[in-house]
């Protein structure tokens, strides 16, 4: 018997039918299975920040080591860039990103900081040289020059480095940890090569 004839007899259309059945629950199963896929997967997002000429991508929880460089060098200008009459406002600028671990320590130490800054009315200005990214630590350091001058004084120009871990929670960056110091950028390879110090044993 031709399909075509079988299938215009009763037990042809139940056939069909048992057939129908079988493809329906299987394409119910896979639109199932890729609704969870899709709520269960991260979602990220590419963006082109201005201080950037090409994208970066940020998930939930993670973004690219040039986003993480961009923000390091955002945080480091904010930093280094202070006068007696922006103080307070870097202190306001920063106070959101601030991770809670390092919350109330960062926000005493910039509080003495600009404390002495308008007493002594001294400006600082920083010029970054290098940004750099170690994925080992998941720390940027950004390196340069800071100038400080007061109002009768020359100026007084050192090396200095900023060092950050900018980790990112539902998209946001945040702020984890935060050094600086008048020195070259402390990497894990240059830590490596430095001759231990009295009484510390080379790792």
């Amino acid at each position: 018997m031709k399909l075509s004839d079988f299938l215009q007899t009763w037990d042809g259309h139940e056939t069909e039918n048992r057939f129908s059945r079988v493809i329906i629950i299987g394409l119910l199963v896979v639109c199932v299975i890729t609704s969870l896929a899709a709520w269960r997967t991260e979602r990220s997002i590419i963006l082109v920040p201005p201080t950037l000429s090409h994208e970066v991508e940020v998930t939930r929880t993670s973004a690219s080591s040039e986003f993480k460089e961009s923000w390091g060098l955002f945080l480091a200008e904010l930093l280094g860039n202070t006068t007696p009459a922006n103080a307070d406002f870097l202190k306001t600028a920063i106070e959101p990103l601030l991770a809670p671990d390092i919350y109330r320590s960062v926000l005493d130490a910039m509080t003495d900081q600009i404390k002495a800054i308008k007493m002594d009315r001294v400006a600082i200005s920083f010029t970054p040289r290098h940004v750099d990214y170690e994925a080992e630590t998941n720390k940027v350091f950004v390196s340069g020059e800071l100038k400080s001058q007061g109002p009768n004084s020359k100026p007084d120009i050192k090396p200095r480095t900023y060092e950050f871990i900018i980790a990112i929670k539902n998209y946001r960056p945040r702020l984890e940890f935060i050094d600086v110091y008048p020195d070259a950028p402390r990497t894990v390879e240059r830590l490596k090569a430095l001759p231990p110090q009295p009484g510390e044993l080379k790792p």
